[in-house]
């Protein structure tokens, strides 16, 4: 029995053309399920509560951003500047107090040092006796002076470089 006796040749092919038809409208009813889901999933993504798109809460983040880098930038120079100010002064500062003579009581002298980060500054002494007072101030570079430094001196701005840095 030929195909050709059952049904003519034409029929077939509109018979086959039509099954194609059918499963291409079945692929297209389920693709168009999907959007319809996808769109749905995507608008809810988009809109939040308040109504808001998220271009629109993205679009304010970035700005936000921006502006954070800026003020981070100003705050960034001002912390710079105050550091380097900060440097250079007085931060640290220490006291020896002494008897400068035998027969005086009560450590009425001191030294008093006074350094910065670098340890530039000055050392201020003073010698107290029963009649007078006096103050000298000896200027520091880097732990140094080019005057003569007593022990006591010595020892103010030697406790004074061991102190706590910044």
């Amino acid at each position: 029995m030929n195909l050709e006796q059952i049904m003519p040749l034409s029929y077939w092919a509109i018979a086959v053309v039509g099954f194609l038809c059918l499963i291409e409208l079945i692929s297209i009813l389920m693709l168009n399920s999907k959007m319809k889901k996808f769109q749905k999933a995507y608008l809810a993504l988009q809109t939040f509560v308040e109504g808001s798109s998220l271009d629109q809460e993205l679009r304010a983040y970035r700005e936000e951003v921006k502006d954070n880098k800026a003020d981070i930038k100003q705050i960034q120079e001002r912390v710079d500047r105050t550091e380097k100010k900060l440097r250079v002064s007085i931060d640290r500062a220490e006291l020896v107090r002494f008897s400068a003579f035998e027969n005086m009581g009560s450590d009425l002298s001191f030294s008093l040092a006074l350094l910065n980060q670098e340890a530039n500054g000055v050392v201020i002494s003073s010698i107290n006796n029963r009649d007078e007072s006096r103050v000298y101030a000896k200027p520091i570079v880097q732990g140094e002076s080019t005057y003569h430094l007593s022990e006591e001196e010595k020892l103010a701005i030697s406790k004074t470089k061991d102190s706590v840095k910044v």
